[in-house]
């Protein structure tokens, strides 16, 4: 039987790569369910194609325009958040992949884990803020959780087989982003458009920010803590600026094993919806000879504090990776409205850090609470 899929943000960059993956491989996977936040014109195209049981559409505003669109097809649609959290409870869904954006995609990912399904995760922020709970409930339930993002697909690729042997660290790589080896004065007068032409990967607006500031190698580090159930030291992160190395595992031996590849997400995606299982492609393959020269050297932790602020969250644990995780998510929101500089950034998280309350031990509801009063705090700081 196929494998029945459900795409939570089918329109952004994960989920239509998503859906290219699932078109060449119609023979094993089926698209149950698709979601979208706003871009209904996208998700009217994605459902006349796919035909899936059921669509979500985010925006309340936008479902006339939806239903309307689908009405003579045989599909569900419904819209606004707790749908989105709870459509992943359905029978027939074997795997949903998050492909949300940030803080959203920690309610529907525990909802589907509590309704055993298997979890393909493109959403880190899902294990910063909650690692602790997320990772808890995919036991209890027996529920896999397989990493999209390329890294952690990388080190999930290099332990397969290994599962015997510890880890002594992993080594994540980071293509050091558009800004590599450039100095605060240069940061400080940078714009939007400048941060969002990265060299190598083709995302979102969000992630894109995120690699530019080198926030999303810290939130990487704090994801691979709770899938690869490490300690902070035992977390390196390395530039690589060619994106080929995707990321490597050092073993108690001294042994290091890498994964490579050309900077393409369709693989990770194809190879967590497949695991564990390779599957065929026609994806463009690496030759060794274009590229006769990889190099690697250390992050600028002075001059990009946000990987560093990200270790400090992780050593420091409770819910303070979900204060790091809500200020950084408003601070990129300011910036991409022009509202804030590309270094204030940083400084909005880290006066977050300092001054919410932390909870050593924090409840799901814990986990609420601190994201909406980080939240607040940093449009505060903004204003």
């Amino acid at each position: 039987m196929k494998k029945k899929i459900a795409i939570l943000g089918s329109t952004g960059s994960i989920g239509t790569q998503a859906l290219d993956v699932i078109a060449a491989n119609n023979d094993i996977f089926e698209v149950e369910v698709l979601t979208a936040q706003s871009n209904a014109d996208l998700l009217i195209e994605q459902a006349v194609k796919f035909k899936p049981n059921v669509v979500v559409i985010g925006e309340e505003m936008l479902y006339d325009k939806v239903n309307a669109a689908l009405d003579s097809l045989d599909i569900k649609v419904y819209c606004g958040q707790k749908s989105l959290a709870s459509v992943v409870e359905n029978e027939s869904i074997h795997t949903v992949l998050t492909a949300l954006v940030g803080y959203s995609g920690l309610i529907p990912t525990i909802n589907a884990i509590k309704a055993g399904k298997h979890i393909a995760l493109a959403n880190k922020e899902t294990l910063v803020v909650a690692g602790e709970i997320v990772t808890k409930l995919a036991i209890e339930h027996k529920v896999d959780i397989l990493p999209v993002d390329s890294e952690h697909s990388a080190i999930f690729q290099c332990l397969v087989g290994e599962y015997i042997n510890p880890i002594e660290k992993i080594i994540l790589t980071a293509s050091g982003g558009p800004f590599r080896g450039k100095d605060k004065e240069f940061l400080k007068s940078v714009k939007k458009e400048q941060a969002l032409k990265h060299p190598n990967w083709d995302m979102g607006a969000k992630i894109t920010i995120d690699s530019a500031s080198m926030m999303n190698k810290g939130l990487e580090v704090i994801e691979a803590k709770w899938l690869f159930d490490l300690k902070a030291e035992q977390i390196e992160v390395i530039v690589h600026p060619q994106s080929i190395v995707h990321s490597l595992v050092q073993f108690e031996d001294g042994s290091i094993k890498a994964q490579l590849g050309l900077p393409d997400m369709k693989l990770p995606i194809q190879y967590a919806l497949g695991f564990p299982k390779r599957l065929k492609s026609d994806f463009p393959r690496f030759d060794f000879t274009n590229y006769p020269n990889l190099t690697f050297e250390k992050p600028d932790l002075e001059t990009f504090r946000n990987l560093g602020l990200a270790f400090e969250a992780l050593s420091k644990g409770g819910n303070m990776p979900c204060i790091l995780n809500a200020a950084n998510e408003v601070a990129v929101d300011a910036f991409l409205k022009d509202r804030i500089g590309f270094l204030e950034m940083s400084d909005i998280i880290a006066y977050c850090m300092q001054t919410i309350n932390f909870v050593e031990k924090p409840s799901l509801e814990d986990y609420i609470e601190t994201d909406k009063s980080t939240r607040q705090a940093a449009l505060n700081k903004i204003k």
